[in-house]
C-alpha cells in the first residue's frame, strides 16, 4: 500500500456501497420520495451526503418554495425527469443533466416523472432546508401520472 506524505491527514474512511447493501427508504427530506443512503456521510465523518433519490408518490404541491443551507449542492439526474423554478426561472432537468444548485438559491421541484431518480451530493451532510413563504414566481402546474 502506498504511503501517504506526512503533510495529507486522512481524516475519512473508505467506503464501497453495492446496490445490495442499502434499499430505497422513506424518511428522507420529501415524503414523496425514496432515499438510498450511498455511505458517504458515515465514510466522511458528516462532511458529504451522497444518496439516490427516486419518485415514489405522484406530484401535487412538490417541494415548495425553498432554499438549502448548504456549502454544497449537485443533482444528477440518472432515470425520468424533473421541473424545478431556480428563482422565476422554470427548469427540465432530463436524465444525463447535472445541476449545480449553488448556495441559498431559492427553487422549487414541482413536476416529476414517475421514474425520476437522482443523485444527490451535498455538503455538510446534515445540510439545512428553509421555507420560503412567497416564490420569486408563479409556479407551473405538474403532469398527472397515468
Amino acid at each position: 500500500m502506498m504511503k501517504m506524505p506526512a503533510e495529507f491527514k486522512i481524516n475519512t474512511n473508505f467506503s464501497h456501497i453495492k446496490p445490495a447493501d442499502t434499499e430505497f427508504l422513506p424518511g428522507g427530506l420529501r415524503d414523496f420520495f425514496l432515499y438510498r443512503d450511498l455511505g458517504v456521510a458515515s465514510a466522511t465523518n458528516g462532511k458529504v451526503i451522497a444518496h439516490l433519490v427516486k419518485a415514489n408518490k405522484p406530484p401535487v404541491e412538490g417541494t415548495g418554495w425553498h432554499y438549502h443551507v448548504a456549502e454544497f449542492q449537485i443533482v444528477i439526474m440518472t432515470k425520468g425527469w424533473a421541473r424545478f423554478m431556480y428563482g422565476d426561472k422554470p427548469t427540465l432537468v432530463e436524465a444525463g443533466d447535472v445541476v449545480h444548485q449553488m448556495p441559498g438559491i431559492v427553487h422549487y421541484l414541482f413536476d416529476y416523472s414517475p421514474d425520476m431518480e437522482y443523485l444527490e451530493i451535498v455538503g455538510p451532510a446534515n445540510f439545512g432546508s428553509v421555507p420560503v413563504e412567497h416564490g420569486p414566481a408563479e409556479v407551473p402546474g405538474v403532469t398527472p401520472w397515468a
